[in-house]
């Protein structure tokens, strides 16, 4: 039997006593920002992003960072899509060994700034260079935080993924995503009574349902351009038909059954920044095996098939363009380019 810390190894969240999900959302909220007020200023080279793409909740800072044209600024560290009890490992490196940090575990970043860390380590996580530790993993605030803190740096034509104009709207919405959708296929899987997972499998569709109403008539979550509501989002549905509809039981219906929200995917998956950052190899890989209390046998199916991702999807009839008045980035920065063994985009 697991304790609570290998379920917050394994899973980032707790199985409590009445047989529901909770995630523990109690971060290093250590901030990056430009008055450097928690001790950690702007500064590029400084800071390193350690990320999975296996991870949703990495991917939308991998998703960010590009969008915004960071590379050149923080470097980012790729580890591999599964872990064991203790942490991600930097398997993908020569030697199994993180060339910028010199780790073999992100746990080291970890404990190098806290000895006793008593939780879960997750990604992604900032990691100060010279000092090898971690800064925070607090990845809400992070993104927003490349949107904001880091403007400086953005490149020409960057997007503005969190328009001061719209965050009052914005924030409700994001906010009902992560509880609903995001956190909401979790609460499906990991439900430890059929009580718990029927409740949450309703709230999960109901929610979808809404997300098909509300952008039967917009082109994106906020309107006629992309923001961070829509990183948040891609996340979840890229994973949707892959993992979430039989790994995690959440299968009233597939992805590609919702026809407005994945004419949406779809739209977004062939924008640079989202497609080009997804490994679907990576993302089987990571929830079949890792998750052997849902997945005992560790086998990782062999479909959906992909190439229905690279299908028109008609959006641009409802008007506006995924980057405003924005352009899109340039070519993926070498070295950070997904297998093309594990994307229809290869």
């Amino acid at each position: 039997m697991s304790t609570d810390a290998d379920q917050q190894s394994t899973k980032g969240a707790y199985v409590t006593g009445g047989q529901g999900f909770e995630r523990d959302t109690a971060y290093i909220e250590t901030r990056i920002t430009t008055d450097g007020a928690d001790g950690y200023p702007v500064e590029p080279g400084r800071y390193r992003l350690v990320a999975a793409r296996a991870c949703p909740w990495a991917h939308r800072s991998i998703i960010v960072r590009r969008l915004l044209g960071l590379e050149g600024v923080i470097s980012q560290g790729i580890t591999g899509p599964t872990h064991d009890r203790r942490s991600w490992t930097f398997d993908l490196d020569p030697g199994g060994v993180d060339p910028v940090l010199g780790y073999e575990r992100l746990q080291q970043a970890y404990l190098a700034r806290f000895p006793d860390y008593p939780k879960g380590i997750t990604v992604p996580a900032l990691v100060e260079v010279s000092s090898g530790q971690v800064v925070t993993n607090d990845f809400p605030q992070m993104t927003l935080d490349l949107s904001t803190q880091w403007r400086e740096h953005h490149r020409a034509g960057a997007p503005d993924l969190w328009p001061e104009a719209l965050r009052e709207e914005m924030e409700p919405v994001m906010r009902r995503i992560y509880t609903e959708v995001n956190n909401g296929v979790y609460r499906c899987g990991f439900a430890g009574s059929q009580e718990a997972y029927e409740a949450a499998y309703d709230r999960l569709f109901t929610a979808l349902d809404w997300l098909e109403e509300r952008l039967a008539d917009r082109r994106f979550l906020m309107g006629d351009a992309i923001t961070e509501a829509d990183v948040r989002l891609y996340t979840t549905l890229v994973r949707f038909d892959a993992v979430y509809h039989g790994h995690f039981k959440c299968n009233r219906t597939k992805l590609t059954e919702m026809p407005v929200l994945w004419a949406y995917a779809r739209d977004l998956f062939q924008t640079p920044g989202f497609g080009d950052t997804t490994d679907f190899a990576h993302i089987k890989a990571h929830y079949y095996v890792v998750h052997e209390d849902i997945n005992p046998t560790g086998i990782v199916p062999k479909g959906p098939d992909l190439s229905g991702w690279l299908t028109p999807h008609g959006r641009e009839a409802l008007g506006g363009s995924p980057f405003g008045d924005g352009t899109p980035p340039g070519p993926v920065a070498a070295g950070e380019e997904v297998d093309p063994a594990h994307t229809p985009l290869g």
